[in-house]
């Protein structure tokens, strides 16, 4: 079969870069894989393995070719440390440290095994997102015998893996190194064990390591490849997954793709054992929480579940769309950030194309690619309506919007629930005389229904300028004067969604 001839336009979007070199430099079908451990609460970064590739497999499937998504739990990796979300059960987890993730029960019985229990909360919120990639368990596929090749390859040539290993992560690896790890058959752990001879069908280990969070029981077993009960260390496995599912790109962390890291090693598995072309790597920056790395299991960085009480799917996909793959993105969880990207995408999605830059054409592809907008009504209006009248139905009538304001009414209910909503958003009607009237009574005589929002903010400053007061003066007195704060949200939106006339009749009672 051959490859596809797809031109590639340097600056289109990276998701539509991907895929046209994926098809341009692979043979169909074609497969994009990605997997991780799944420890803990899902943020943003952990939802990218999951939205990232079947993105990037929608585009390809674009071309008429057959595409195949794989979402891999590598629920065989060890149980390391008691995630801070369920820390209330750490003396039930405690005794289970050291054991592969899948062999660890669900401490709240919600799930067949810790390694399910976020596994089933990523796959809730895939659902929500429309992702749907094909989900393989590596507790499964090891003991189908699907890496039984991979394994006797390794310890047959065990002297060329440990070459490679210690080349490509450009350091030197203990004598006792092993390509598999075994299972221990006493106490279950697969962190504390260590092999002490094999041949290419049959393994010698103990279970003798102190790995500090847990200490192995000193069994001592023997096992064949045959009976799987080992998973094939990390920088080994994950090649050996790619070549398996049969990969034509795949992504992962940056930190993955730097000198010396493991993307380092696949290549040179691929191109010295498998004698194959690596497939396509792509990288994707840190997710960043003011600045500070998110961490699964030490609950640092707010939940995909939290963030999507507060933003529908579609936000939150552009939010991860809109920047460079490799550009690290920095989450300020508050209000105000969160109005910003309302914001920026409801401006996407308006982009003429015709007249617009390289940025805009950008940011209105990651809009395309992160799905229908399900309302109408900018955000803001129906967040600043809402203050006004407390009922969604006399929202969604104002805003001529009823259906998209339904839509936003949970987001915008939970905001006000938490306490999220802007201290200028956060208001209720409340005429109050201010203790200066200047210029107040001479405002509410110009005003009138038809001015439109920005009219009457300039006419603000043409009242303040004729009593010759300072305009930050007079905008606080009508702030005063209408909702009894001396800040607010913009005042000819506020004034124009009650009405100018009303206003006017509001005011003129402070006379």
């Amino acid at each position: 079969m051959e490859t596809g001839n797809v031109e590639i336009n340097e600056n289109d979007h990276w998701v539509d870069l991907l895929a046209r070199r994926i098809v341009n430099e692979k043979k169909p079908p074609y497969v994009i894989t990605s997997g991780i451990t799944l420890s803990g609460p899902m943020h943003l970064g952990t939802l990218c393995e999951a939205f990232f590739p079947v993105a990037i497999g929608a585009k390809v499937a674009e071309s008429g070719k057959p595409v195949k998504n794989y979402f891999i739990s590598d629920d065989l990796d060890a149980f390391d440390s008691v995630p801070a979300v369920l820390s209330q059960y750490t003396a039930v987890l405690a005794p289970h440290l050291g054991k592969p993730l899948a062999h660890v029960p669900d401490p709240t019985g919600k799930s067949k095994s810790f390694g399910d229990y976020f596994l089933d909360e990523m796959k809730g919120v895939m659902r929500k997102f429309e992702v749907a990639p094909e989900i393989r368990r590596m507790s499964e596929e090891y003991p189908s015998g699907r890496f039984d090749s991979y394994a006797r390859l390794y310890l047959r040539e065990v002297e060329e893996a440990k070459r490679i290993v210690a080349e490509s992560s450009q350091r030197d690896l203990p004598k006792d190194w092993s390509p598999i790890m075994p299972i221990c058959e006493k106490c279950g752990k697969i962190a504390t064990t260590m092999v002490t001879s094999f041949d290419e069908e049959s393994y010698s280990y103990t279970c003798g390591r102190d790995v500090k969070y847990t200490k192995g029981c000193g069994f001592s077993g023997k096992n064949r490849i045959s009976d799987h009960k080992y998973k094939i260390t990390w920088r080994l496995h994950w090649p050996s997954w790619m070549d398996s599912f049969g990969t034509s790109a795949e992504g992962a962390g940056m930190d993955h793709h730097t000198k010396g890291g493991s993307w380092d090693t696949l290549v040179q598995v691929f191109k010295e054992m498998f004698k194959k072309e690596p497939p396509i790597g792509y990288k994707f920056g840190f997710f960043l929480l003011r600045g500070a790395k998110y961490s699964k299991s030490k609950g640092v960085g707010m939940g995909v579940a939290d963030f999507m009480m507060l933003a529908p799917p579609e936000l939150i996909k552009y939010f991860l769309l809109r920047a460079d793959i490799d550009e690290n993105k920095d989450f300020d969880p508050t209000g105000q950030s969160l109005m910003r990207l309302y914001d920026d995408y409801e401006t996407a999605s308006e982009v003429d194309l015709a007249n617009t830059d390289r940025a805009g054409e950008k940011k209105h592809a990651a809009f395309l690619i992160a799905g229908k907008k399900n309302w109408k009504a900018k955000f803001l209006d129906v967040l600043l309506h809402y203050q006004i009248y407390r009922d969604w139905n006399k929202v969604g009538a104002a805003l001529e919007d009823p259906a998209g304001v339904k839509y936003l009414s949970p987001y915008i209910s939970q905001w006000i629930k938490i306490g999220f909503v802007p201290e200028d958003y956060s208001f209720t009607i409340n005429p109050t005389k201010p203790e200066s009237m200047a210029g107040v009574i001479e405002f509410a005589g110009k005003l009138d229904d038809s001015l439109d929002a920005l009219a009457i903010h300039n006419l603000v400053f043409e009242v303040a300028k004729e009593k010759s007061i300072p305009p930050a003066a007079l905008f606080g007195s009508l702030y005063m004067a209408i909702i009894g704060k001396p800040k607010g949200p913009k005042l000819g939106k506020l004034v124009k969604a009650l009405g100018p006339n009303l206003v006017r009749e509001m005011l003129n009672k402070f006379k």
